[in-house]
């Protein structure tokens, strides 16, 4: 007998309840509730048919489809563990994955199959691979006692610093974060949820489609996203909720048919990822669209902070407060905990904290010390009890003797009327140790020291860029986050 908590009796659930309710749309292929059930049910009796035992790794390599999610939810009936591999990564990156978790199987797209071979030739084990869209060889169900605190996902970090480090969400996990997201952005049974963010992510899952399924809604499901279907979907389909990270409603804003689309139907828009500048905001809300930011971390599963909407313009570049069920506080330098107003590390505790790092006990306990989750993150927090994300630690670099944070500096260099992105790295300054590089992309030809003058009017002069460098596209991950290694980099290489 599962636990009530486990996920995968939420599929049961609907798959007995609602089962003609369409809980996958995908390319204008449906699938219901009903088939979504059946199959990954088969596909579990499958696994455990080729020896998959509770706890084992399924490694995944694929773009967004539905099979995705027919493997997620026969992982979770299975009490197996799925893995999603980046696809982005080089394959020596992924065979690293697949060695480190001791995959046992991977399941990799019709789209993947050829990257998927690459990997596992360059693995030290090598797990077999199965054609994801390959219907269930079984038939029948599974009758496995899973319980709340098994695993769920192996989720890889990004690695920023050495090897990325496998995350492990449990049921638990998951059942907490989306039931502390649904306190502040209900999702309905009625809605249809926009799913643009990749997969191979826990935003892909735990910040809107999961709980849409929990609730019988219907979830568009893309591929990939494409600024201009992602608009033409939202009125064609009526969309009513989505997810995604600033680029996302940037690329979209940006778009020759924004302008003319129908927005009436899409009640709310979530923004993770990075505060979102506060043109982009004043964009969207004049087109009647109503933002909801917030912030998160794969060791969280992934929700901390939300901003309910009606504080999208008296906290513009807020995150917000704590989700309900998360608990959260500033760590200052001393490693004290700061009261009130102040500025120091965020620290996360509460049942949707991870269950710790795979394999790696010394991570999971540098990152538990004191028995909170530290972020690496530096936060904010106001008199009324708002927080902002400041920046990375990793990023922040020192000045003549001070602190400076890119985000400040890149949101005043976005509030230009002519720049589309920005990005500020800190690189060695003979004279102050260390100075910012901001590499900029623009709207229309613009000479560097006129952005460097709007900066100056704006920002203490220790916080000014040293350079603006000028670049088509910032590079990005696949979540759309600016890849600041590759900017540093791409610096040094022109040194």
């Amino acid at each position: 007998m599962s636990s009530y908590m486990t996920i995968g009796t939420w599929i049961r659930d609907r798959g007995r309840l609602t089962p003609e309710r369409t809980a996958i749309d995908f390319c204008d292929r449906t699938v219901t509730y009903g088939e979504l059930d059946r199959d990954s049910s088969r596909l579990a009796a499958e696994l455990m048919g080729r020896g998959l035992g509770r706890g084992d790794r399924v490694a995944v390599l694929a773009d967004n489809c539905p099979e995705y999610v027919t493997l997620f939810f026969a992982c979770a009936k299975a009490g197996l563990v799925m893995t999603p591999l980046n696809w982005r990564l080089a394959p020596p990156e992924l065979a690293y994955q697949v060695d480190h978790s001791g995959a046992s199987v991977v399941l990799a797209s019709r789209s993947r199959l050829e990257q998927a071979e690459q990997v596992v030739a360059e693995a030290e084990h090598r797990p077999p691979i199965r054609p994801l869209e390959d219907p269930p060889e079984a038939e029948g169900d599974v009758d496995v006692v899973v319980e709340d605190d098994d695993p769920l996902f192996l989720i890889y970090t990004s690695g920023t610093t050495g090897r990325p480090k496998g995350a492990v969400l449990t049921h638990a996990n998951c059942f907490w974060t989306n039931t502390a997201i649904d306190r502040l952005m209900d999702v309905t049974t009625f809605d249809v949820v926009l799913q643009v963010l990749p997969q191979f992510h826990v935003g892909g899952w735990n910040v809107q489609p999961l709980l849409a399924w929990w609730k019988g809604a219907t979830v568009v499901l893309e591929p990939s996203f494409d600024p201009g279907r992602a608009l033409r979907l939202i009125e064609e389909k009526r969309v009513t909720t989505m997810m995604g990270v600033p680029a996302n409603y940037l690329f979209m804003a940006e778009h020759p048919s924004f302008a003319t689309t129908d927005l009436s139907s899409l009640r709310m828009a979530v923004v993770g990822g990075a505060p979102m500048p506060e043109s982009l905001i004043e964009t969207w809300t004049a087109r009647g669209v109503s933002l909801v930011q917030g912030y998160g971390l794969s060791e969280a599963s992934p929700n901390v902070l939300g901003l309910p909407p009606e504080y999208v313009k008296e906290k513009v570049g807020y995150a917000g407060k704590a989700y309900p069920h998360v608990e959260v506080a500033l760590e200052g330098s001393d490693g004290s905990l700061i009261d009130g107003p102040g500025t120091g590390e965020l620290l996360v505790r509460g049942p949707s904290v991870f269950a710790g790092y795979w394999n790696d006990p010394a991570a999971t306990a540098e990152a538990m010390r004191g028995g909170w989750l530290h972020t690496g993150d530096v936060a904010e927090r106001d008199a009324d009890g708002f927080y902002r994300i400041r920046d990375r630690i990793k990023d922040m670099y020192i000045s003549g003797g001070e602190n400076v944070y890119p985000a400040e500096v890149e949101s005043v260099l976005m509030a230009h009327p002519d720049v589309v992105e920005a990005a500020v790295v800190g690189v060695p300054d003979e004279r102050w140790g260390e100075a910012g590089v901001a590499v900029v992309v623009t709207r229309r030809p613009l000479d560097p020291e006129e952005l460097l003058d709007w900066c100056r009017g704006r920002l203490a002069r220790f916080k000014v860029p040293r350079e603006v460098r000028f670049v088509d596209a910032l590079p990005r991950s696949g979540m759309n986050k600016v890849l600041k290694r590759e900017i540093v980099e791409m610096l040094e290489a022109q040194r």
